[in-house]
């Protein structure tokens, strides 16, 4: 069957009342069997520490739309995946947190089925997304001045619009690798974190700062008009960093990435392996240039 022949319907997921996956026709558009993962510039590099990379994943599937239906979402596998094996591959563990310490969601219709990259990072990771850290307790206990977290990782899905944005947990997490010069890394919808940062604040403290996001043209156009989304979305990530004073740098969906001082983003899921690259360029260099 051809892509012109599938349907642009979303999909129902029979485990939620009014819930649905993408449609096969976006699938066809959107996700591959294997991503542009070329190599890792830095296998091995970071071998005599102990720093380590905290990610912030959602733990929420179900994304509730304008007009009553639900999205079956989660964090992008890729998104999540791709980056995080660049940082491992050069030596860098990796804790995973989600807010309530409940288990990290995937959006597993996206995961590449014949990525052996995405895929052996995604068996390495697993006991941590099924039982991951309560980022609350991370804040209480792990984020001093001598924490051995270097950065912080978001990853993108529409999952992370849900929750993260609203924590006080992110926030807290936000402020701590701000003030200790922290890098903070992230993709696509994973921005929408950012905005827990002006939480009870007259202004965000990114204000001032750039940043690449999923272009909120695909979300309120084709990805509705294609069946990726079951309708539009309550609120758009670029829309609202832009009105704390975050400038988006991006309007399309290319795969750019960005780099604004130690923060790091990217566009979609197009973006993962070279946000990975940058982010493993970053932080090797941040732990070299201290050794």
């Amino acid at each position: 069957m051809t892509a012109e022949n599938l349907s642009k319907n979303p999909t129902p997921d029979e485990a939620e009342d009014n819930a649905f996956f993408p449609s096969p026709y976006s699938l066809s558009q959107y996700t591959s069997p294997k991503t542009d993962f070329d190599g890792v510039q830095h296998k091995g590099a970071y071998t005599r520490g102990k720093r380590k990379v905290l990610m912030i994943a959602t733990e929420e599937r179900y994304l509730l739309t304008e007009n009553g239906t639900m999205f079956s979402t989660g964090n992008h596998p890729v998104e999540m995946l791709l980056p995080l094996h660049h940082l491992m591959e050069a030596g860098f563990e990796v804790d995973v947190a989600t807010i309530t310490g409940y288990p990290a969601k995937l959006e597993l219709w996206a995961m590449p089925s014949e990525d052996e990259a995405v895929l052996a990072t995604y068996e390495a990771l697993k006991p941590k997304l099924k039982q991951p850290k309560k980022l609350s307790e991370v804040v209480a206990n792990e984020l001093g001045s001598d924490s051995d977290y270097l950065a912080v990782f978001i990853p993108g899905g529409h999952g992370a619009v849900v929750g993260l944005p609203t924590s006080r947990a992110v926030q807290q997490t936000l402020d701590w690798a701000l003030s200790k010069d922290k890098f903070i890394i992230t993709l696509c919808h994973g921005p929408a974190a950012l905005l827990a940062a002006s939480l009870g604040r007259d202004e965000s403290p990114f204000k001032g700062y750039s940043v690449c996001v999923f272009p909120d043209a695909l979300d309120t156009g084709p990805n509705i008009d294609i069946g990726y989304l079951p309708g539009r979305l309550r609120w758009l990530v670029a829309d609202l960093l832009s009105k704390q004073g975050v400038t988006v740098v991006n309007e399309k969906m290319t795969g750019q990435v960005h780099q604004d001082g130690k923060l790091l983003t990217g566009d979609s899921p197009l973006a993962s392996n070279g946000l990975g690259r940058l982010a493993a360029d970053a932080l090797v260099e941040a732990v070299q240039a201290k050794a």
